[in-house]
């Protein structure tokens, strides 16, 4: 009876680890669609051998447990480049955006500066005609308009991208509360033994996620993670998430604190870096250009302008053609003006007389002088368009890269950790099998045992 009860225990094993093996692999099939899902592969062991005397006699099978099936290693390499797309995603957008107000169309600056000194060549064909020098001071109203728009546009670039920022910590917060709450939860079933694969899952699409927006580093531990900036500042250390804060400054832009520590600078992945590079770096050092274009122009068109006479024979001495740009040329863009009303105090004469135009030709020929960067107005400008054109490729060129390898390593992670409608389909077969078998067996021996009892009654 003994031998007959251990062959049971044998059977009935089989039968509850094939149960549990037909389980775990109809979930896999439940989920085949689901996002960020790892399939879960059953673990059989062998159950500890009984000996008695020179025998050894198996004790049937034992599902240790259930794992879902991941390559840490590929999950971090994923992660890293989630960084990488994502401050590239959220530059390339941004320079595209600022790329807009250089394209070439007739109120950029461009065409302004061109439309400025041709009004100036114009009059310097008949110097007397006021509807010929009230051109020109037109044309150079247009030319301060379009600096003023174009800075006006960047600085508001400037404000949405400060916005997006403060935006983003947002996210970051939630996203570490969440992956921290699931930490709790993952440590808690894998403290009595249970499986914790659908909430590692979950965290590790927020893991993902988080990486989109930040730069983000993992360290294991046996039931929990830690998340790190890359350098080394704290957002979630087991169930305790540490919130990031976007301060506002004097300079009407936000820093990104951390247990009050700006670490703005330090950030180098994910959306919140992207966004950060193009409101303190790229949208600056085009407002600097336009500034210093701005300010050289308008200093240089101003020097002739003082030195000529206008309309009336007076010496233009102190009537400056434009408003003087501020010291350094630090918002020369934004505040450029004319200053000059009344065409007859245009300096076109060089000598007084009405019908000279010798300064008009000295202030037409700074369209071919250097006014920034030794640089002609005309070619400084042109840089300033290849500059942000140059930045736009480059820009479009990595980040089309990045979706490349990181498409890459998601089908390979796919590969590893997606489910196989085919495979699963074969292992539903093998374990119904088994499961039928060890069936037939607890059968059997329950007839026996069946049998042995009424011999014993009988």
């Amino acid at each position: 009876m003994s031998n007959l009860n251990a062959t049971m225990a044998t059977a009935l094993s089989g039968l509850l680890a094939d149960q549990g093996a037909l389980e775990t692999t109809t979930n896999n099939v439940a989920n085949s669609s689901t996002p960020g899902y790892s399939r879960e592969c059953p673990v059989l062991v062998p159950g500890d051998p009984v000996v008695e005397g020179p025998l050894t006699f198996g004790t049937g099978v034992v599902l240790q447990q259930v794992e879902s099936v991941r390559d840490g290693i590929l999950e971090s390499r994923i992660q890293q480049e989630t960084q990488q797309q994502g401050k590239q995603d959220a530059l390339l957008a941004a320079l595209q955006q600022t790329q807009v107000n250089f394209s070439s169309s007739s109120g950029d600056i461009g065409s302004a500066i061109s439309s400025f000194f041709n009004s100036i060549n114009q009059l310097s064909t008949n110097p007397s005609d006021l509807s010929l020098r009230q051109g020109v001071l037109t044309a150079a109203g247009n030319l301060a308009t379009a600096f003023n728009q174009t800075a006006a546009n960047l600085e508001t670039q400037r404000t949405n991208l400060d916005l997006n920022v403060t935006q983003t910590v947002s996210q970051i917060n939630q996203l570490t509360q969440q992956i921290a709450q699931l930490n709790g939860q993952i440590s808690d079933l894998t403290n009595v033994g249970q499986n914790a694969g659908t909430f590692i899952d979950q965290r590790t699409q927020l893991i993902d996620q988080l990486s989109s927006l930040v730069d983000v580093s993992v360290i294991q531990s046996d039931k929990s993670i830690t998340l790190t900036t890359s350098n080394g500042t704290a957002l979630v250390a087991g169930e305790q998430a540490f919130q990031l804060a976007a301060q506002p400054t004097a300079a009407s832009v936000s820093d990104v604190v951390a247990n009050g520590q700006d670490i703005t600078a330090q950030l180098t992945g994910g959306k919140l870096a992207g966004l950060i590079q193009a409101r303190d770096q790229e949208i600056p050092g085009v407002l600097a250009n336009l500034d210093s274009l701005a300010s050289g122009l308008a200093d240089a068109v101003n020097q002739v302008q003082t030195t000529g006479y206008d309309l009336n024979g007076n010496l233009a001495t102190g009537v400056n053609l434009f408003a003087p740009p501020p010291a350094g040329g630090v918002g020369a863009a934004a505040s450029m003006s004319v200053a000059l009303t009344d065409p007859t105090k245009l300096a076109v004469s060089s000598d007084g007389s009405p019908g000279s135009n010798g300064n008009a030709e000295a202030m037409y020929a700074i369209n071919n002088q250097a006014v920034a960067g030794n640089q002609t107005p005309t070619d400084y400008y042109s840089g300033i368009v290849f500059g942000i054109g140059n930045s736009v490729a480059n820009a479009t060129a990595e980040d089309n890269a990045s979706t490349l390898v990181l498409q890459q390593l998601n089908d390979q992670r796919g590969s590893i950790s997606g489910v196989s409608l085919n495979e699963e389909a074969a292992n539903l077969v093998q374990y119904q099998e088994a499961y039928n078998a060890a069936a037939k067996v607890v059968t059997t021996i329950s007839d026996m045992m069946q049998t042995v009892i009424n011999m014993k009654t009988t």
